[in-house]
């Protein structure tokens, strides 16, 4: 069985090492891979083509509040390019403001989830977000 492929875009170092971790406790095998800024992203993204053995992700985990090119840039990025738009992109932020919320919809997000401060909701989202997208949603070829 292939890993199931999670890009994350998230420059907080402590996201990232809670997200691995939650991660780590899925049934199935994954590779996660990170960058830290939405220029990085799009920049993986665009050169996963041209990468032996490289394969697009299966889905998006995307920070909203990012330095230089924000989710709100990458979202609408990958959502405007023919090859990319069909990965599902989970925004995943501190943020709960309605207007982002509906901007990220807006702009064809899959989901929008709060990052909760509690570290234990925070592994249960991750094991949410595992199951629907590996267990109960089909994806498309990649």
């Amino acid at each position: 069985m292939r890993p199931f492929e999670v890009l994350l875009v998230e420059d907080n170092a402590g996201d990232v090492r809670l997200t691995r971790e939650a991660l780590n406790e899925c049934a199935r095998p994954f590779r996660l891979t990170v960058v830290q800024d939405g220029i990085q992203a799009l920049e993986y993204l665009r050169s996963t083509k041209e990468r032996a053995g490289a394969h697009l992700p299966d889905v998006i985990l995307l920070d909203w509040n990012l330095p230089g090119l924000d989710g709100r840039d990458v979202l609408l990025a990958v959502k405007s390019d023919e090859r990319l738009r069909n990965i599902p992109v989970i925004v995943l932020t501190t943020s709960d403001a309605p207007a982002d919320v509906q901007r990220a919809y807006d702009l064809h997000a899959n989901c929008f989830i709060t990052k909760p401060v509690n570290v234990h909701r925070f592994f249960d989202i991750i094991s949410e977000v595992e199951h629907f997208w590996l267990n109960t949603a089909t994806l498309p070829s990649r």
